[in-house]
């Protein structure tokens, strides 16, 4: 155990962001000096707040299985060799969670009973990034080589976890990706002051060390076909994740003006990074709405104040959130409650409880706003409010709803590769397909899910893998039983 008395005698505390003014003028990470930097005068307590549980609720609470104790107790004891050992025993992509994921382990933490949980995410990128600071994160080269290829689909979390587990075991893995870069949605979905791709980039160059060969440009079905890929590499992973985005087709959706977060956010991120986009998508000087209140929601309207936006204001379709956990949501549960990111203390307006009915446009067919109405839940819909009819200006809307599964015509034409009744790829326990030798994880077998899922889906998925190619039962570990997978989809 970490400090006997700590989880009593240390209030918890988080690392102070950079001032609103600061950050609104940049793209860099609302941390100074990046999160784990920022974090590290005060880490070494919050990890003596650790109780060390007899039941670590914590490991359930993480799809990963942190080993959450262990770790907080050895950055108590400031032996941080140790805790990125253990880190990295479960996890191959700590400093990605430690920004991105909003920590189921925290709301199952047993000290968040009675008192604010352990900062267990903040733990978690402070040894992360002090890992990398040190030069302790090195390639792991496997020793031998079993002369097995596998292709791997997708270059988002889930794509790079089973590639590198694959990789380290001996296998030749080749990651294929349809954008010009590595990373999927850690490069053009999260924007750069949620996690610099600095951060992702001293990743991948662990991963071409350790043996991984990225092929960008890559479009599975135009350059080469999903059956050329089956003949040419002893197994498949499909990790595409859940790109079909959820629409909204209402009257006036043809407007210009209207696009979908995935439009916008990859072209901001580009500018970010100092590439040239025509004809971007751009928030400047313009009165926003964003439709959808979740994280994507959060990512449109950090961009948007940053690109010099008027005005900004989020509608969501359900009601305002508690402040604190409802008692339909229990410990350990991870309960819907009122939370606020760093781009919502940067600006911009949040309405619940409202539905957008109509776009409204000019002459011209350009946007010049929407119809919306107050809503209440009533037998299983939303119905709207009699008289709470309004109208809302906006030049720029952009859709923010989620996403409805991935882009699987190519593998199921092809293939025959089957889909579940979501429309998401059919699997079984081992992460396969009902075509022998390709498997699905992430999102494109999942549905639209958590970064911390994604990567435990592709550690998951690279056991099956190993097990099919050797014969044998894998060494790999998995951290997501058949059973728990099913119970918490």
């Amino acid at each position: 155990m970490a400090d006997p008395k700590g989880f009593m005698t240390t209030p918890r505390e988080v690392a102070s962001r950079r001032p609103v003014e600061e950050r609104l003028n940049d793209w860099s990470e609302v941390y100074p000096g990046g999160p784990g930097r920022a974090l590290l005068p005060i880490i070494s307590t919050q990890a003596g707040r650790c109780m060390d549980c007899g039941i670590p609720f914590c490991h359930t609470g993480c799809p990963l299985g942190n080993l959450i104790p262990e770790w907080n107790d050895l950055v108590w004891r400031d032996e941080w060799v140790g805790a990125t050992e253990r880190l990295h025993a479960t996890n191959n992509f700590p400093e990605f969670t430690g920004r991105l994921c909003p920590a189921p382990c925290e709301t199952a933490c047993v000290v968040g009973i009675t008192r604010d949980p352990v900062t267990i995410k903040n733990v978690e990128v402070a040894i992360a990034d002090k890992a990398w600071d040190d030069r302790r994160v090195v390639p792991q080269v496997p020793e031998w080589h079993s002369l097995k290829t596998v292709a791997v689909v997708g270059s988002g979390p889930s794509g790079l976890a089973v590639a590198q587990q694959l990789t380290r075991q001996g296998h030749t893995v080749v990651v294929y990706e349809r954008a010009d870069a590595i990373g999927g949605l850690l490069r053009y979905g999260i924007p750069e002051f949620k996690m610099e791709k600095s951060v992702l980039e001293r990743r991948l160059k662990q991963m071409v060390l350790e043996g991984t060969v990225f092929k960008p440009s890559t479009t599975i079905g135009v350059d080469i076909t999903w059956e050329q890929l089956y003949d040419q590499f002893d197994a498949v992973v499909v990790a595409i994740g859940s790109t079909v985005a959820r629409d909204l087709p209402i009257p006036g959706r043809e407007l210009r003006g209207i696009h979908q977060a995935m439009e916008f956010l990859p072209q901001a991120n580009r500018v970010a990074v100092g590439q040239s986009v025509e004809n971007q998508v751009s928030a400047e000087g313009k009165d926003v709405i964003i439709i959808g209140g979740g994280d994507t929601g959060a990512d449109c309207l950090g961009t948007s104040l940053r690109q010099g936006a008027r005005s900004v204001t989020q509608l969501e379709i359900m009601p305002i959130p508690p402040e604190a956990r409802p008692v339909n949501q229990p410990w350990p549960t991870y309960p819907m409650i009122f939370r606020v990111s760093s781009a919502h203390e940067e600006g911009g307006d949040r309405v619940y409880a409202v539905n957008t009915s109509e776009f409204l446009g000019d002459d011209e067919g350009n946007l010049r706003g929407l119809t919306l109405s107050q809503v209440e839940f009533s037998d299983g819909r939303f119905v709207p409010v009699e008289g709470t009819e309004r109208e809302l200006g906006a030049q720029l809307v952009l859709l923010a709803m989620g996403f409805v599964g991935p882009e699987a015509t190519g593998i199921v034409d092809e293939l025959g590769v089957e889909l579940d009744p979501r429309g998401n790829i059919q699997r079984d326990e081992s992460y396969a397909t009902n075509v022998e030798g390709v498997f699905a994880c992430g999102d494109a077998g999942r549905g639209q899910s958590l970064i911390v899922w994604a990567i435990a889906e592709g550690r998951s998925c690279a056991q099956g893998v190993d097990e099919f190619l050797m014969g044998t039962p894998s060494e790999l570990p998995r951290p997501i039983g058949p059973q728990v997978r099913q119970l918490l989809a």
